[in-house]
């Protein structure tokens, strides 16, 4: 296997998911229904900083060289994530709040190939997001939010990619892939879970309808 058949391989295996994650009510449910612009700025530098601390953990002890070069560097890309989102509100300050499911997920990983395998898993939902989020400021007929989440967007999905790409130093046997692969399939479902979850308390069917 190598990093696109990876990929590839995880898109195909939660399809459904993937497209549920990527409807409009993907921010109805990570809001709570609160749909101003303050409150999803809020929701998407949170989750920014909860990827940044995430990342930071694994830092104090990664073993391989590679991978922990990686993580440094995403650690200080989603830091600027974070600035550029809270530069765009009044108050740019925005509590630490504990982990939400996949972010709680990922910080449970040990292994590097669990965690590139999370890594990857984490870009599919948050291009999702990102798609979301983009929509949501077009809607509001905010053009310089959502180039801004354009390239946010852009960065995450470049983030996946080369994480699957060190796999492929990484993963020694088919063993390997089946374990990181695992993972990213489970921090999808995670992430649905929970985006389904929230739905069901608001009283939506997480399902399209047909």
């Amino acid at each position: 296997m190598d990093a696109a058949d990876f990929q590839h391989s995880i898109e195909e295996s939660m399809s459904t998911e993937l497209e549920r994650l990527g409807s409009s009510k993907l921010l109805v449910a990570l809001t709570d229904a609160d749909l101003t612009a303050e409150t999803v700025l809020r929701t998407a530098a949170a989750s920014e900083r909860a990827a940044m601390k995430t990342l930071e953990n694994w830092i104090d002890d990664e073993e391989h060289d590679g991978a922990r070069e990686l993580f440094d560097e995403y650690r200080d890309r989603e830091r600027e994530h974070y600035d550029r989102i809270t530069a765009m509100l009044e108050d740019e300050t925005v509590d630490p709040e504990e982990p939400d499911a996949m972010h709680a997920e990922l910080r449970s990983l040990e292994s590097t190939a669990e965690r590139l395998g999370g890594i990857v898993g984490r870009a599919l939902v948050g291009d999702r997001t990102h798609l979301q989020l983009i929509n949501f400021f077009v809607n509001e007929g905010d053009e310089r939010r959502a180039d801004v989440f354009r390239e946010l967007r852009s960065e995450t999905a470049a983030q996946g990619d080369r994480a699957a790409e060190v796999l492929e130093e990484v993963c020694a046997e088919s063993d390997d892939w089946d374990r990181a692969r695992a993972v990213a399939e489970d921090v999808v479902d995670t992430a649905y879970e929970a985006y389904a979850g929230s739905l069901d308390d608001l009283g939506i069917d997480p399902k399209p309808i047909c």
